[in-house]
């Protein structure tokens, strides 16, 4: 320990990873310990924003890409609380508010078809969305916000087209909706992302606690722009334009800064094709950026994850598949379906994730030579016999359940030896392969025969 003048330094403490620092001295002539603030100084106030506002532990309890996300999150919800007070006056100028004509029954119905047609909207896109929020929650995120510019819009035209009030706000309503369940839901994918200490109640609190302050700004600055604007279209379509391209920019830049470690299918894509082409995994930053956040990846071939045995025999007999895949360690089976465009992938009841994802790199493998084949590119030496294979296969009229075999089974060989260097470079670079966002259907099914017996008798 060292020595101090008046005592020795015994003991040293910190709060976190803030500059809040503690030195314990114990004196020579008394048996206590004196506490010496070692802090830097900063402001109360800027201590109180911290405290405030920032989950307990920032930056080391949060991603490092909190502080980009947030920043880009707070312009966009300062812009969008601008445009939402131009459509809200606009509304309440529709139904009535300030005309003698209109009547209290008038407005009171058209707000609750409104409201009604809303939450019809949202239990509907939540059943049939609800499972690939999590899975692309960066792309969901900004269609949501791109959804709610779309219903600003309507609701600032509607009062233009009288005799169409109630269906353009209802319209809205439901649009609206559909940004209550998908912006809620991606926004909590995120927070998740971000919470790296078990700490996403206190990241979504302070997240929350960011958005009032933003929108507190925002008030005031309605407050003061929307007697000078009231009346006044021009000036009002004018703001409404300027503070939409804000509002999407910002929304775009805050997706963007998002670096997920978790893998899901647009990001294996890309982690494949390079991995098929120059042998290297791609670090998370660079998989990240390669993302696409405004529309889906496309594939030669769709790739339908868990689906029923139902599904594979459409395009190639039971019996062919067992051929290939009943001595194969593999929890799942894959078939290709070129006449539907489809690559479907049956998995076991015993699968996991580690079966999902290679299940996934085989569906990549085979849409990679497809579409390389497509493009007259030439394919690796080790790759060269399959692209072959796969090539013939498409160009028979008649499904040649041999050929399909030969496919089946040349390109599970592939997959079973590189599926494990895969796996490993993947951890070496960061990726997270104990949990994984791939869109997998519930359907699970049992194809050992021994196993189908033993179930049955017990």
């Amino acid at each position: 320990m060292a020595e101090a003048s008046t005592g020795r330094l015994v003991c040293q403490e910190r709060f976190g990873c803030t500059s809040r620092k503690y030195d314990y001295i114990l004196k020579d002539d008394e048996n206590r310990l004196k506490q010496i603030d070692t802090s830097v100084k900063h402001s109360s106030i800027t201590h109180l924003f911290k405290n405030v506002f920032l989950p307990q532990g920032y930056p080391e309890s949060v991603s490092p890409d909190y502080l980009r996300y947030q920043i880009w999150d707070t312009i966009q919800a300062f812009a969008s609380s601008i445009t939402g007070a131009l459509a809200a006056h606009a509304v309440l100028k529709g139904v009535g508010v300030g005309d003698e004509e209109a009547t209290v029954l008038g407005a009171t119905i058209s707000w609750l078809l409104k409201d009604g047609t809303g939450m019809v909207g949202r239990i509907l896109f939540a059943w049939a969305k609800g499972n690939g929020l999590d899975c692309d929650a960066k792309r969901w995120r900004l269609f949501a916000d791109v959804l709610n510019d779309t219903a600003i819009f309507m609701d600032i035209l509607a009062p233009s087209f009288r005799g169409y009030f109630t269906l353009i706000v209802c319209t809205s309503g439901v649009c609206r909706s559909i940004v209550g369940v998908a912006g809620g839901a991606t926004r909590a994918a995120l927070t998740q992302h971000q919470a790296r200490r078990n700490n996403m109640a206190d990241v979504s609190a302070k997240d929350g606690s960011q958005e009032t302050l933003v929108n507190l700004a925002a008030l005031l600055c309605n407050l003061m722009l929307l007697p000078l604007v009231s009346g006044q279209q021009i000036v009002i379509w004018l703001l409404f334009f300027l503070f939409t391209l804000l509002h999407l920019f910002a929304n775009y830049k805050a997706v963007r800064s998002v670096c997920m470690e978790t893998l899901n299918q647009a990001r294996l894509h890309y982690i494949v094709n390079n991995y098929l082409l120059k042998e290297q995994v791609l670090d998370v930053a660079t998989v990240n950026k390669m993302e696409p956040v405004l529309f889906p990846v496309k594939r030669p071939l769709n790739l339908r994850l868990g689906v029923s045995v139902g599904e594979v025999t459409k395009s190639i007999s039971f019996n062919s598949l067992m051929d290939v895949y009943e001595r194969s360690m593999t929890g799942y089976i894959l078939a290709l379906d070129f006449s539907r465009k489809n690559i479907n992938i049956v998995l076991s009841q015993s699968s996991d994730m580690l079966d999902q994802i290679q299940a996934c790199f085989h569906a990549e493998l085979l849409n990679f030579i497809i579409e390389q084949n497509k493009k007259g590119q030439e394919l690796s030496p080790k790759l060269k016999h399959l692209g072959k294979l796969v090539a013939e296969t498409q160009q028979t009229k008649v499904v040649d359940e041999e050929m399909m075999k030969s496919v089946l089974a040349t390109s599970l060989h592939f997959v079973e030896s590189w599926i494990s260097p895969l796996t490993k470079d993947l951890h070496n670079k960061g990726w997270i392969t104990e949990i994984a966002l791939l869109g997998a259907n519930e359907w699970r099914a049992l194809w050992d025969y021994e196993e189908l017996i033993s179930k049955k008798s017990n």
